[in-house]
């Protein structure tokens, strides 16, 4: 279930440190409202995402004002759509649904061009897409787009009905004002046949930017989320970003999160990049990550929102649950309930203290022994109803064959279940920021020994 790995996940190549994770619940955007025109005939946007939900209607990008002419790239169910009110269409029989996977995509535009099809180009991957199941353009050669325009621009919302707003992540956003550029320009196959970024190297114009979400402030400056590195100084306004947002989840070391399309019986809710889980009701099965392990020792962290009396967090082997699969229903799993109890073989048995709502639980996965240690707040259990030991010592042993798969599930028949899972790329605020020996990911508690974040650069190089 790992999206882009790339040549450059363990050392070397071009690098994307940072990237911007938009949750559609906050309606989240970066705005800017340039003043004064730029080129309104050519333009190029280049970007990378990270899709966290599928089958809605989301925007990547909108360039216009409610009531007026507005350009809009968006996804309509999984098809990118782009669009400017009725001056044309073009729609991707291409659909867009891994939640696991990084997508670049380039949309080149020129109006000035003889040939219809060459006036706006859509890159996936590196790829110019040819198949549409709309491609209009009744605006005409030498159409003016609203891109460069001195209207409002946003990247993450759709300025039609003030709507749309996306959900999933953006990294290495560049807006050219003037040029109508190619793929290659951002981004090239490696040995693999894998599509991966380059640094671009050309002009931006008037009103180009570079948006890299290094910063964490919410001003419109150059300490802002939407701080532009172009040169050119046109910072974006944050709208409703917190610095939690800006995560290291990116194209060139993709983090895991929790999989919505694991979630057929489970019926649970996902917000903040896939990394806030919510269950309620009868459903007692769980829900598993995009990424799985083979070999290798492995750490996350759960923060518990609401811990009902259902809590369930753990490890789980092989298929997608069943209605009535519980994590820990056979000896190729283990979960910790909310009563510090371990559940595994079906049955239960003493291991640590009970959980109480904002305890951080840890979680230690050693897949190469198949063991499974769990803890609180610092310390580790000690399998005998505490915790209160300094590193991992009392190991629950699994039989597993198979990749084995981070998994939250609810065990409560009424109450809601909420957490939050911190791959390395925390959804809440960290007082103390640890990285594993790598120098990957952002955890409260110091990662143990050996143990590393579940990333792919870290799978590339310990999986």
């Amino acid at each position: 279930m790992v999206g882009i790995l790339g040549a450059n996940s363990v050392s070397g190549g071009y690098e994307i440190d940072n990237s911007l994770r938009f949750n559609d619940g906050d309606t989240a955007e970066l705005t800017r409202t340039p003043s004064s025109e730029g080129e309104l005939k050519k333009h190029t946007i280049s970007m990378w995402f990270k899709r966290c939900t599928s089958g809605t209607n989301h925007a990547l990008f909108s360039a216009g004002v409610d009531g007026g002419v507005v350009y809009s790239i968006r996804f309509i169910s999984d098809a990118l759509y782009l669009s400017q009110s009725s001056n044309f269409v073009k729609a991707t029989n291409r659909l867009f649904r891994d939640p696991s996977a990084w997508y670049h995509i380039v949309i080149a535009a020129d109006s000035t061009l003889s040939t219809q099809n060459d006036r706006i180009k859509i890159y996936v991957n590196g790829v110019l897409e040819t198949s549409f199941s709309e491609n209009t353009f009744g605006g005409g050669q030498n159409l003016d787009f609203e891109v460069n325009d001195d209207v409002l621009h946003a990247v993450g919302y759709d300025t039609i009905n003030n709507s749309l707003p996306f959900d999933g992540y953006i990294a290495e956003f560049h807006l050219i004002d003037g040029t109508q550029k190619a793929a290659s320009d951002f981004g090239e196959t490696n040995d693999n046949g894998v599509w991966i970024p380059k640094r671009y190297t050309g002009t931006y114009g008037t009103n180009g930017v570079y948006l890299e979400f290094k910063q964490t402030g919410t001003g419109t400056n150059a300490s802002g989320m939407g701080a532009d590195t172009s040169g050119n100084t046109h910072h974006y306004a944050p709208v409703n970003l917190a610095a939690t947002d800006v995560t290291t989840d990116t194209p060139t070391n993709n983090f895991a999160t929790m999989n919505p399309l694991d979630n057929f019986y489970a019926q649970a809710t996902f917000s903040e990049g896939n990394c806030k889980f919510s269950a309620a009701g009868s459903p007692t099965t769980y829900v598993r990550s995009t990424q799985g392990v083979a070999n290798g020792k492995w750490y996350w962290e759960v923060k518990i929102i609401d811990k009902a009396s259902g809590t369930s967090i753990g490890v789980q082997e092989g298929e997608s649950p069943g209605a009535t699969d519980q994590m820990g229903y056979n000896t190729a799993g283990v979960q910790l309930r909310q009563t510090g109890q371990k559940h595994t073989n079906g049955g239960n048995a003493t291991y640590m203290a009970a959980q109480s709502n904002n305890d951080i639980i840890m979680i230690a996965f050693d897949r190469d022994n198949t063991n499974v240690y769990f803890g609180a707040n610092g310390q580790w259990g000690d399998g005998s109803g505490n915790t209160d030991e300094a590193n991992p010592s009392s190991a629950i042993d699994i039989t597993v064959s198979d990749f084995v798969f981070p998994a939250l599930g609810d065990m409560d028949g009424s109450g809601t279940v909420v957490y939050e899972i911190n791959f390395g790329n925390p959804s809440f605020a960290i007082s103390s920021s640890n990285a594993d020996a790598n120098g990957h990911g952002n955890f409260e508690y110091a990662v143990p020994s050996g143990y590393f974040a579940l990333c792919t650069k870290n799978l590339a190089e310990n999986g």
